[in-house]
């Protein structure tokens, strides 16, 4: 499961990891959380930098609060009608330098340790681990999306007008979830699962590809990764500071 990440890098450097540049006023996250509007890469504006809701709402939901699906497993994308769709011809990058899990204290003393976050991803009482690339390397992780409009609004995605953190439900929005695998060597004592990501050679493909193709960059990263305790103070979504990605003692 991915239910927190961080994204700090400067906006030249994404803009140039990328080769794409922002549509909006960038500003660093260290604790991107759920319902938040945050960078992506879409497959039809593969140039810009645009901002999506995280939680993905299907564009047959008769309301906005009745889904909003953070993670897509890879294994059944082309069976859930929640995601078919958009694994179909919506994908996307989500760019970060790092994400969050939470592992409960006393099992991860234990070797055979392997505890699930909450659905929330608060924490609650577990220990938050940070998990990234040597020297906050940026990278991307695999992403669907969707545009929702209120049905007494169906006119057609040329009348699309944005949304995000403050939107209501008679708003139009855009929203994307992160596509999860089977963990890594570096995520198995975290979590049963970890956010798709995609080495740079890969990220095209992902985007034009089409399924048959896109499947095969559903594995789990075999890069060098880093995990380290951070500050419980992680747990709370509304709060987002430098200090959050510093590690801690345990």
């Amino acid at each position: 499961m991915c239910g927190r990440y961080s994204l700090f890098a400067p906006p030249a450097d994404l803009e140039a990891r990328f080769d794409a540049a922002f549509d909006f006023e960038f500003e660093p996250r260290y604790n991107a959380a759920p319902s938040q509007s945050l960078p992506v890469i879409t497959n039809d504006d593969p140039d810009t930098i645009q901002r999506m809701e995280w939680g993905l709402i299907p564009s047959w939901a008769d309301s906005r609060s009745d889904h909003g699906y953070i993670n897509a497993r890879a294994e059944t994308l082309g069976q859930k009608r929640s995601f078919a769709d958009a694994y179909e011809s919506r994908r996307c990058l989500v760019p970060a330098d790092g994400f969050y899990e939470w592992v409960d204290s006393a099992e991860q003393r234990s070797a055979n340790s392997r505890a699930a976050t909450p659905r929330d991803s608060g924490g609650g009482g577990k220990q938050p681990y940070r998990v990234a690339l040597p020297d906050d390397d940026i990278f991307a992780m695999a992403g669907l999306y969707e545009r929702w409009e209120p049905p007494q609004r169906q006119t057609g995605l040329g009348e699309f007008g944005g949304g995000g953190d403050d939107g209501g439900e008679d708003d139009v929005v855009e929203t994307f979830t992160i596509v999860t695998t089977e963990p890594n060597d570096a995520v198995r004592d975290l979590h049963h699962r970890m956010a798709v990501i995609l080495s740079p050679g890969e990220e095209e493909t992902w985007l034009t590809a089409d399924t048959a193709t896109a499947v095969d960059l559903l594995d789990p990263y075999d890069g060098p990764m880093r995990t380290y305790p951070v500050s419980t103070a992680v747990n709370s979504p509304h709060t987002d500071r430098p200090e959050l990605i510093e590690e801690v003692e345990v």
